[in-house]
């Protein structure tokens, strides 16, 4: 089960102007439970951001860098999700992406994917590079920095990958 979301970037964009699109894609996956023997989260996190950057690279894009602010954003959302038992961009509270990357002071954030159940780095890439929505953010050019989360546990795990927009950019 995966889901994307993206911000279409327009420049100007008007004060107070927030534009949601949400994409969603109806893909099977197994739900799983990760024992003790999964990698530590940093090593999935560095081999998600590796895989992306194939993908991106044969796109002809630049790569995308580890961005803690939104890693910590990505993780928020994968945890809160296992947590509460929810699986959406918006959360039980109504907060949207940019709702928590503003409560964050993050004021870059582009475009987040969601996944749930693929068990390791390469079935997530692999499912949001089969889904149009989540494939559009993966190889959007304008992204330049990513942040990752996963929380693994029973009916998991749950992934979160959050786009950046360069940061002079804004």
């Amino acid at each position: 089960m995966t889901r994307p979301v993206r911000q279409p970037r327009r420049r100007p964009r008007p004060a107070g102007a927030l534009a949601l699109s949400l994409c969603c894609a109806a893909l099977v996956s197994a739900v799983v439970t990760v024992g003790p023997a999964a990698a530590a989260p940093a090593d999935n996190s560095a081999r998600v951001i590796a895989l992306v950057n194939q993908h991106r690279r044969q796109a002809g894009c630049g790569p995308l860098t580890a961005d803690r602010r939104l890693d910590s954003l990505a993780q928020s959302l994968s945890d809160d999700m296992a947590g509460r038992g929810f699986f959406d961009h918006t959360d039980p509270d109504g907060h949207s992406p940019w709702d928590r990357a503003r409560a964050a002071s993050i004021g870059y954030l582009g475009g987040e994917n969601i996944a749930r159940g693929q068990p390791t780095p390469e079935a997530v890439v692999t499912a949001w590079m089969d889904s149009p929505g989540h494939r559009a953010n993966l190889l959007d050019c304008r992204f330049t920095t990513l942040g990752t989360g996963l929380h693994q546990g029973p009916g998991g795990p749950w992934w979160t990958e959050d786009f950046g927009y360069p940061q002079n950019a804004r």
